[in-house]
């Protein structure tokens, strides 16, 4: 039996696995914390810049509560200037399928290409790997690269990894992957759209391989389907 967190200042007050669970993860910003961790540990300043919005109050009391409910691991090193990683633990881990069902119902019925308003981080979509990649069967490692996805406008890289044990993420190169996907976040952008051109990508290697998991990545929305009925009809 796994130790059982104190309960919230507001909790649900039900006695419901449901209400329980959303005691732990129903707060704003936390399973996006759970998603930007699946890919490794990370620091704070790191969390701050792949989670536009938070404020640096509002992190640090998500992450302060987290590690108290046995959600993350919070692991000082004596380094100067401090250093603090945060980790997720076996608990939080175990979200990642939850957070793939719930992609793939945004996907469904609240996607659309990006508003104006909201910043694009291809990484977001990556580090949902662990829960919405299945692999097919597949072994070894896939690159998909961001020519323009870094802070400084160089190429940023995922190493999406397939194995019996399901697929995990790294943010870093592979040495030798099944297939290298390439694109700018334009191309990417296309190609997570609803209606998924993709054009703008370049696959060398596995092609079969690397569009298998791209459509796991990104499955046909709803919007998509309603777009192909339309121009059927038309």
């Amino acid at each position: 039996m796994p130790q059982v967190p104190p309960p919230k200042r507001h909790p649900y007050d039900q006695w419901s696995p449901d209400a329980r669970a959303l005691d732990l993860v129903g707060d704003k910003w936390t399973l996006l914390i759970v998603r930007d961790l699946a890919a490794g540990p990370r620091r704070f300043v790191e969390l701050q810049r792949v989670l536009p919005g938070i404020s640096t109050e509002q992190l640090r009391s998500r992450l302060n509560r987290m590690v108290a409910d046995g959600m993350l691991t919070r692991k000082r090193y004596r380094e100067v200037p401090p250093r603090v990683d945060y980790e997720l633990t076996a608990r939080a881990r175990d979200l990642m399928p939850v957070l793939g069902e719930l992609a793939r119902w945004g996907y469904q019925w609240a996607w659309s290409a990006p508003r104006s308003s909201e910043r694009v981080d291809l990484g977001a979509i990556f580090r949902l790997t662990p829960g919405l990649v299945h692999g097919d069967g597949a072994m070894g490692d896939l690159e998909f690269v961001v020519t323009d996805g870094n802070r400084d406008g160089g190429s940023a890289s995922y190493t999406l990894t397939l194995s019996s044990d399901g697929t995990q993420v790294a943010e870093q190169q592979s040495e030798r992957p099944l297939a290298k996907v390439t694109a700018s976040s334009a191309g990417w952008i296309r190609a997570f759209s609803p209606l998924r051109d993709m054009t703008g990508l370049e696959i060398t290697g596995e092609k079969a391989v690397a569009e298998r998991v791209i459509a796991d990545l990104a499955p046909a929305s709803g919007a998509a389907s309603e777009a192909e009925s339309g121009r059927q009809v038309a």
